[in-house]
């Protein structure tokens, strides 16, 4: 497949559910770190348990190492979003490519671990990105909710009622703890966290949910 052929070919390799037995879900969240929302997230995570992936940006940890570095030092996982958050699909591929590894290359030397899993800037993703990713030894990883629309802040009900919509075992959720007020999506995700702990649900990082069978 020439590089033309493999720009527009289907997409086929991103995560969005992963099916399991076990009774488990991964929550994720995109655009961070932010200082002011990150930590209360992770607040959550430590009152009612489980670990979560934050998919950050390679700017956003320039700017706060400290928050990324408190991701990882209370157990979650972070994930590649990106350096700049391009549309990846625009892009060429060396530049494609760029983006991954600055990103990556940031996460090793800010927290001292190697990132397993990518998630594409607005899900936008094609046959070469997710090939891209795979040379780089990423799963590419979606998201159940996108009816939530949290960047949107659509309103706190509005976020949890369509993702507990479509919550199952295996889903990936997707929220935003980057840029603006994230006071709703927090909100929500700590109703989320507590509807799902009641019904029997874990909360596991994405890599973990993929090791799942």
């Amino acid at each position: 497949m020439n590089q033309a052929e493999d720009r527009f070919a289907p997409s086929s390799e991103m995560i969005s559910i992963h099916p399991t037995s076990v009774k488990a879900v991964a929550i994720t969240f995109d655009d961070g770190p932010n200082p002011e929302f990150t930590p209360q997230i992770l607040e959550i995570f430590r009152e009612e348990g489980g670990r979560a992936t934050f998919y950050m940006t390679g700017e956003q940890i320039e700017r706060y190492p400290d928050t990324a570095r408190l991701v990882h030092e209370t157990g979650h996982e972070i994930g590649n979003h990106s350096y700049a958050h391009p549309n990846l699909t625009e892009l060429d591929e060396d530049a494609v490519r760029a983006e991954l590894v600055r990103t990556g290359d940031l996460i090793r030397e800010t927290v001292g671990v190697r990132s397993e899993t990518f998630r594409p800037p607005y899900l936008a993703t094609d046959a070469m990105v997710e090939r891209i990713a795979r040379e780089l030894g990423y799963a590419v990883i979606g998201g159940v909710n996108g009816a939530a629309r949290d960047w949107e802040m659509p309103g706190a009900d509005h976020i949890l009622e369509a993702s507990l919509a479509v919550a199952e075992p295996g889903s990936i959720f997707v929220f935003h703890d980057g840029y603006g007020d994230r006071s709703q999506t927090v909100e929500a995700v700590r109703a989320l966290v507590r509807t799902l702990k009641k019904e029997g649900y874990v909360f596991l990082t994405a890599s973990e949910l993929l090791s799942q069978a």
